[in-house]
């Protein structure tokens, strides 16, 4: 008499013991490692120590050493007072203009789709080849001070990126041109998801255009402003491209910020322990920003 034996039965796995999940994730988490943990990790080891490429026979162990010098060191307030000063203005600036732009090109007239184009077109060019156009027409002998003093409009003597006293005008109008599409994009695509039926119901109700852009569509764009604001301050911080190829941080180290700082004593000087203790010092700053900025502007909230 022949028994059938029924070999075991395999029991289904749970869904939550799938590798799969694991699996798909493990290149993101390996290039996470790799080209955001590795140089953080390398960038503070190096700040604890005395490496200048320049004098190896200082190399080794600094402890704290290199940060009690970046807290003496006056240049290092300098350029963290006008990479503030940097951020604050320009942001604001860029904000402000970059939402009118959203507005204006939001509504419907002839020419639109041109004047979107017109609008959004700066933030297309590099940095590079922006800061080439503005040299161009701040050049002195060649530039628009030139025609317009050919007009009887100014002087001949106006030179905006060596005069002290116009050097950070000049540069923040030509960082303006170059920021302003980034907000005018982000904010024209929020401003497109608001519902018509509410200012139509807001007008039929006597509201003004004033107060429907303060009880409407201010609500509507706190979180895009929010966000869009936070990642262009920490851009504008990290400002390296125009103003190193404008103005080299100069005249007299009054157009240096933090960044530039960096670059001027990591690169130049070869110092790469206190060129990293900078950057720690920068990486610290703005991580508390951040924080700080979001939890005080409640991103997220309902309002």
């Amino acid at each position: 008499m022949a028994v059938a034996v029924e070999g075991r039965r395999r029991r289904p796995r749970r869904p939550g013991k799938s590798r799969t999940p694991y699996v798909l994730i493990a290149p993101a988490v390996v290039a996470m490692l790799g080209f955001l943990v590795y140089p953080m990790a390398s960038v503070l080891y190096y700040s604890l120590q005395q490496y200048n490429v320049s004098k190896p026979w200082e190399d080794g162990f600094a402890g704290l050493a290199n940060f009690q010098t970046l807290l003496n060191d006056p240049l290092f307030w300098q350029s963290l007072g006008f990479s503030g000063k940097w951020v604050l203005v320009e942001v604001t600036l860029q904000l402000l203009f970059g939402l009118a732009l959203a507005l204006i090109v939001n509504e419907t007239f002839i020419g639109r789709a041109v004047s979107r184009a017109l609008v959004f077109s700066p933030w297309a060019v590099s940095g590079v080849l922006t800061t080439g156009i503005w040299i161009l027409l701040y050049n002195p002998t060649t530039g628009v001070f030139r025609y317009l003093a050919d007009l009887g409009v100014g002087s001949y003597d106006i030179a905006p990126l060596a005069d002290p006293n116009t050097v950070f005008t000049a540069a923040v109008v030509a960082e303006l041109w170059r920021g302003v599409p980034f907000f005018a994009i982000l904010l024209l695509a929020d401003l497109q998801t608001i519902n018509n039926d509410l200012y139509e119901a807001a007008a039929v109700d006597g509201a003004s255009r004033i107060r429907r852009f303060l009880h409407i569509t201010l609500p509507h764009l706190k979180d895009a402003i929010i966000l869009s604001t936070l990642l262009r301050a920490v851009w504008e911080f990290n400002n390296v491209d125009l103003l190193y190829t404008l103005t080299g941080g100069g005249p007299a180290h009054q157009t240096t910020t933090l960044p530039l700082y960096v670059a001027a004593k990591a690169v130049q000087s070869h110092d790469f322990g206190y060129g990293s203790a900078l950057t720690t010092a920068a990486f610290l700053i703005l991580t508390f920003f951040s924080i700080a900025y979001l939890r005080l502007s409640k991103f997220g909230a309902r309002t």
